[in-house]
């Protein structure tokens, strides 16, 4: 049983969670599930079934290595919706969109991100339609449940499949090992990392006793600008005084009746575990391997936000084409396209990987006791202060 060995040790140290073991498993005896740090891993509910085929193994983009990236294929782009509805909806250009359209109307089912409410998590899904699709515009910002979604492909039929880096790089193999990579193309994004779910469910147990049961929920939208940046003190204020934040990381929750917004700049607790990087998943840090360049992907998209496009509030999607597959259907989307170097297209996206922190289970453990958020946090802002003093202190 050494396969089956070897997926549960996989499962149970260093694990991307992109469920395509589950889905190749001719004997159908590996679920998804989400273990007590609140990420989703393979579970294997029947290891005397196993034909020791090899194929879990086979698609895990944890345990192969990163596929090569073609240099003469790699494009750079700046883009943005022609349609200003469109534009305004989405996290950047609204590009990841018009893709996804065009595509639709050219007879493929598209595999997206939406938010359930009633589960409250992200999960994948497939759109039929323009309407179907408009639930996965947005950024969701914790990891997306894939398992359902991605074992409903059938071959023969044609496929846009969006996700994570590593979700995709795990499908690239996937699609091979079927032979349906002609019928499918495949687009990932910029990714900084998959937070704990459980800093997320604790989020929304702290909120709804304020305003009821959530039916809706952005993690980004442009209601006060794209950039994180701010207007500067007039006269009579103390310069460098922030009067006009405008912060993209802008938490949008809805209840029936009532919403609630919450900004990073106003220290929303759910951004403050999230960019403080400090409980994303094992596999998110050193062990990443699609930072950068790096990508099994047609398309690669994510926000421009470098220094060239620094006063458009309107939102620019940069993109990477590493395939002439991707090239080709950028082209016949309904975008504002500039050719870019990859340097412009990259320009503040992660260009290596992350260091764990050290208390890092500590954190686990800690999320999952009652203690609220803002203490937990409190605690991890102790903990980095004394790092930090412990290494200035060596260093002397």
């Amino acid at each position: 049983m050494e396969n089956n060995k070897s997926i549960k040790k996989l499962a149970n140290t260093y694990c991307y969670g992109c469920s395509l073991c589950s889905c190749i498993c001719p004997k159908h005896i590996i679920n998804l599930k989400l273990n007590r740090n609140g990420f989703y891993q393979p579970v294997i509910i029947d290891e005397k079934a196993c034909i020791q085929c090899g194929l879990c193994l086979k698609v895990c983009s944890y345990y192969n290595e990163a596929p090569k990236v073609s240099v003469d294929a790699l494009q750079g782009f700046a883009t943005w919706s022609k349609e200003d509805a469109v534009r305004r909806k989405a996290s950047s250009g609204g590009t990841g969109f018009e893709i996804a359209r065009s595509l639709l109307n050219r007879g493929y089912k598209v595999l997206a991100v939406r938010y359930n409410t009633e589960k409250q998590e992200a999960e994948h899904y497939v759109a039929n339609s323009e309407t179907e699709l408009i639930a996965g515009m947005g950024s969701k910002y914790i990891q997306s449940n894939t398992e359902d979604a991605f074992l409903s492909m059938k071959k023969g039929e044609k496929y846009l499949v969006t996700g994570t880096p590593c979700q995709i790089a795990s499908m690239w193999r996937y699609i091979r090992q079927k032979r349906m990579e002609e019928n499918v193309v495949l687009m990932d994004f910029f990714c900084h990392g998959v937070p704990s779910k459980l800093v997320w469910d604790k989020y929304i147990v702290e909120l709804e006793p304020r305003i009821g049961k959530v039916v809706y929920a952005s993690w980004r939208n442009k209601q006060t600008g794209w950039h994180d940046s701010w207007s500067m003190g007039l006269d009579g204020d103390k310069a460098g005084t922030p009067v006009n934040w405008h912060d993209s990381y802008n938490m949008l929750i809805r209840e029936k009746k009532t919403s609630y917004t919450s900004r990073r700049s106003e220290g929303d607790l759910f951004y403050k575990f999230f960019l403080s990087d400090v409980c994303f998943n094992k596999a998110c840090y050193k062990d990443c391997k699609f930072k950068y360049l790096q990508s099994a992907a047609d398309i690669r998209i994510g926000d421009l936000w470098g220094s060239k496009y620094a006063d458009d509030e309107k939102g620019v999607t940069g993109v990477l084409t590493f395939t002439d597959k991707g090239k080709c259907i950028l082209s016949d989307c309904n975008i504002e396209k500039i050719p870019e170097s990859v340097e412009v297209v990259t320009e503040g996206q992660l260009k290596g990987n992350l260091s764990r922190p050290y208390f890092y289970y500590f954190l686990l453990a800690l999320l999952r006791t009652p203690l609220p958020l803002r203490y937990i946090y409190r605690f991890v802002q102790m903990l980095r202060i004394g790092s930090i003093l412990k290494y200035k202190l060596h260093l002397k």
